[in-house]
């Protein structure tokens, strides 16, 4: 059979405007990211999660404007009452929403489960209404085991859920991925921590997991999924390792970091990289 490539040539190009469509942020959007302590950790940190959306996006030729929207210790009801100024104010295409934690996790101070759903429901509802398109981010495990706030938390993502289905919303359920990577790891697990460094905030590991959730609802497939993953490697983590070394080595090491005038920090992340290279 001879086949003219002049006669497949349109639907090629038609092949491939489908699959670039499925991508719902476009490049030059305003992508608001709302939430508490773990997005503000996320947005300020080159490793942190919002970060990783917007250096992934990119690397598939997505540039977007961050509005980082995340302030420690905030409930949906505190979201809620900033949502005006800090993203409907602003002209955000898209905005992710992330909450709940920090609800569940307050205890007596938190916010009741009929009070988030209501508190939600109006943070998606005056978005839609100013034309603001909403992702649903469910939240997170709470010190990454079985418990009772996780088992309390899990009625507060089940509404997410059901909303982000009700309102035809992207859906980022990272909740259920970060379950799944603690209960079949896919990296070693040195100690109680896999994926945050203290129960409740990301370490590197944790936001790229969340990173990828995102990204996989706003569309993006397994190839622009890898190709953002290759440009995280070179991306900068800080981390903190408890290590257990000779006081005469400390004294060493301090030694070294005061010849090369820099700190002990600096000296430690230098002896790591050149010995992982």
């Amino acid at each position: 059979m001879n086949i003219n490539i002049l006669t497949i040539l349109p639907l090629l190009s038609l092949l491939t405007l489908s699959a670039q469509s499925k991508v719902l942020v476009k490049d030059g959007d305003t992508v608001a990211f709302m939430g508490d302590s773990i997005t503000q950790q996320g947005a300020s940190s080159p490793s942190g999660y919002v970060s990783l959306v917007e250096s992934g996006l990119a690397a598939n030729g997505i540039g977007i404007k961050r509005i980082n929207a995340g302030i420690s210790g905030h409930k949906s009801n505190q979201m809620l009452g900033r949502l005006q100024k800090q993203v409907l104010d602003k002209k955000a295409d898209w905005m992710t929403l992330s909450c709940g934690v920090n609800d569940v996790w307050h205890g007596a101070k938190g916010v009741t489960l009929d009070d988030y759903k209501k508190n939600i429901t109006a943070i998606v509802d005056q978005c839609e209404q100013a034309g603001v398109k909403v992702m649903i981010l469910t939240s997170t495990p709470i010190k990454e085991e079985e418990n009772e706030l996780n088992t309390k938390l899990a009625d507060y993502n089940k509404f997410l859920r059901e909303l982000a289905k009700e309102k035809s919303l992207p859906l980022a359920d990272l909740n259920e991925m970060m379950w799944q990577e603690l209960k079949n790891p896919t990296l070693p697990r040195a100690g109680k921590h896999h994926l945050t460094s203290d129960g409740v905030h990301m370490n590197p590991f944790g936001d790229t997991i969340m990173a990828e959730g995102v990204l996989r609802a706003f569309g993006l497939n397994d190839a622009q999924i890898t190709k953002a993953k290759s440009a995280w490697q070179d991306v900068t983590a800080k981390v903190r390792f408890t290590i257990q070394i000779p006081l005469s080595t400390y004294l060493l090491l301090a030694k070294i970091a005061e010849q090369e005038k820099s700190t002990l920090d600096e000296t430690m992340s230098k002896i790591v990289h050149n010995a992982t290279k």
